[in-house]
Order: C-alpha cells, then sequence, then structure tokens
C-alpha cells in the first residue's frame, strides 16, 4: 500500500504541500448513473418537472460544486480551474453524468470532477424526487486523469 499523504508521521491530517511541483496541465473524467424508472426519466427530458429545467440545472449544480470542492472536501487544495463540464444523458437505465474538469497547476482535479458528477446526481434526485423517491445513484467513479507526476491513467 502507498504512503497516504494527508496523514503526517503522527497520523494526524494534515494538507498535503504542494509548493516545490510544478504546475502542468491536468484533466479528469469523472462518471455516475441515476437510476430511475423509463417515466421518470422522461419527465426529466420532458422540460415538464415541477422544479423547471432538470438537465440543466443538474449540470449548472455540477459546475458550481466543481469550483467549491476545497470548501467541501476538508483537505483539499482550493484550484483555479480553467474548465468544469458536466453533461446529463439519457441512457437505458436512466441519466447518465459526465464531468470534464481542467486546470494548469501543482495538483489534480480527480476530486473536483467527481464533486461535480456527486452534485449532479444529487440535483437530479432532488428534482425528480416527487415522481420517484426511489431513484438510486450509482458508479460515481473516476475514469481519466492526466497530467502529473504519476502520470496519465485510465479506468479499466
Amino acid at each position: 500500500m502507498s504512503k497516504l499523504t494527508h496523514l503526517d508521521a503522527q497520523g494526524r491530517a494534515r494538507m498535503v504541500d504542494v509548493s516545490a511541483k510544478p504546475a502542468t496541465a491536468r484533466e479528469a473524467l469523472a462518471e455516475g448513473l441515476v437510476r430511475m424508472r423509463p417515466e421518470t426519466r422522461a419527465l426529466a427530458l420532458g422540460g415538464k418537472a415541477k422544479k423547471g429545467d432538470v438537465i440543466a440545472a443538474a449540470e449548472i449544480a455540477g459546475i458550481m460544486a466543481a469550483k467549491k470542492t476545497a470548501e467541501l472536501i476538508p483537505l483539499c487544495h482550493p484550484l483555479s480551474l480553467s474548465k468544469a463540464e458536466v453533461r446529463v444523458e439519457a441512457v437505458d437505465a436512466g441519466l447518465a453524468v459526465t464531468a470534464r474538469v481542467a486546470t494548469t497547476g501543482p495538483t489534480g482535479v480527480e476530486m473536483e470532477a467527481l464533486t461535480a458528477v456527486s452534485v449532479a446526481c444529487l440535483t437530479l434526485y432532488d428534482m425528480l424526487k416527487a415522481a420517484e423517491r426511489g431513484m438510486v445513484i450509482e458508479g460515481v467513479r473516476l475514469t481519466m486523469k492526466t497530467g502529473g507526476a504519476s502520470g496519465d491513467w485510465r479506468a479499466p
């Protein structure tokens, strides 16, 4: 197992010092799914939900969340993002969410992409719960990251 970088020698939480790391281009892609009945998906896609445009609200919420990740995850560095894009698309099982986040800096944007997907999924649930409370949020995961000392990575 590799060393946990957010713990010091005594096991106390710490924010990793990235001051000596070079600024490089970094990008991350994450995905998730809100599983729902076809009727609920049709309601979201048709723009007739009680709370308004479900898809647009979820995409904007995800972008806002990416920008606020350091306020939500205690040891994340605040980053200046150069790109945050969230997409919600219909799939057979419900609504799939993807987020692509990029920056040029000393640390990666994996947490920002994962936070964007998570909040977009939660927003979909919130906006559609009147139609279906049994929706399931699942499969939130990192699928790709580029840049940094550890190099590029893709999910199998």
